[in-house]
């Protein structure tokens, strides 16, 4: 799974073997903090504060789970992420469920349920598309909700690297997370004085719109506008977001 991901972020572009990653100009900090099965928030909390505390600037949380007993430590080390302008990037979850619904709630997240506010503003949270735009453009196993999903990217059959020089293709919103986190690090190599929080903006701002109607869950009955389903309502773009970010890091866009 970590090699999955590891590969759709930065697998190397120019060998002619496998696939290409997103990002031609990354490093992989490998963070094993998820056993065979959920996560412990101590474990999560810890990662993240490791991976700040050694020079990460994107953190790929390709995990989630229902229950958080201690969600509260996770949500600290978010903050202290924020505090060193680190963007976390998290997988909206495979579900199939509206995780605006309070019986729904996927952790880690950035959300204080209690207030109604985000805890921070460098977590973006993404939901899977499919190969097929219309209708069926959304993963049937993703995670969806127009408060507390952010973004929608490719995670659906993508082809990436495995253990053992092997490549094999694999779906859930574990991939669709690191292909934003890999058009995030794209920015910050070229831009590296944006922030976190205006590198998820140009993310969120810059993504392609649809006015189509997709079938959630894989249920027609739960079809919805795709506008609707995240808080931005587009699909990460790297093209239009790496000319978002040349624009705000020269002064001539405000976001």
């Amino acid at each position: 799974h970590g090699t999955h991901v590891a590969g759709i972020i930065a697998a190397e572009r120019n060998n002619g073997v496998g696939v290409k990653g997103v990002a031609n100009n990354a490093q992989i900090m490998s963070i094993r903090a998820v056993p065979n099965g959920d996560e412990y928030d101590k474990d999560i909390a810890m990662g993240i504060r490791y991976a700040v505390d050694n020079g990460a600037r994107i953190i790929n949380c390709s995990f989630g789970k229902a229950f958080s007993p201690n969600s509260e430590w996770v949500h600290d080390a978010i903050k202290y992420a924020a505090t060193k302008d680190v963007l976390i990037v998290h997988a909206a979850g495979n579900d199939g469920l509206d995780i605006d619904a309070s019986e729904n709630i996927q952790y880690p997240n950035d959300y204080n349920n209690s207030s109604d506010t985000e805890i921070a503003e460098n977590v973006i949270v993404v939901g899977s598309l499919t190969q097929n735009y219309g209708a069926e453009m959304i993963s049937s196993f993703s995670n969806y909700g127009g408060k507390n999903v952010d973004v929608f990217a490719p995670g659906s059959g993508i082809y990436s690297t495995m253990p053992g020089n092997s490549y094999k293709s694999q779906g859930g919103t574990s991939m669709a997370a690191p292909a934003v986190s890999g058009v995030a690090a794209l920015i910050m190599s070229y831009y590296p004085k944006l922030s976190a929080p205006q590198v998820k903006k140009i993310l969120m701002q810059s993504g392609l719109s649809s006015k189509t109607s997709v079938i959630l869950s894989g249920d027609p009955s739960k079809a919805k506008s795709f506008g609707k389903i995240s808080r931005s309502g587009r699909m990460v773009n790297a093209y239009n977001a790496m000319i978002m970010a040349d624009g705000v890091a020269k002064g001539r866009v405000r976001i």
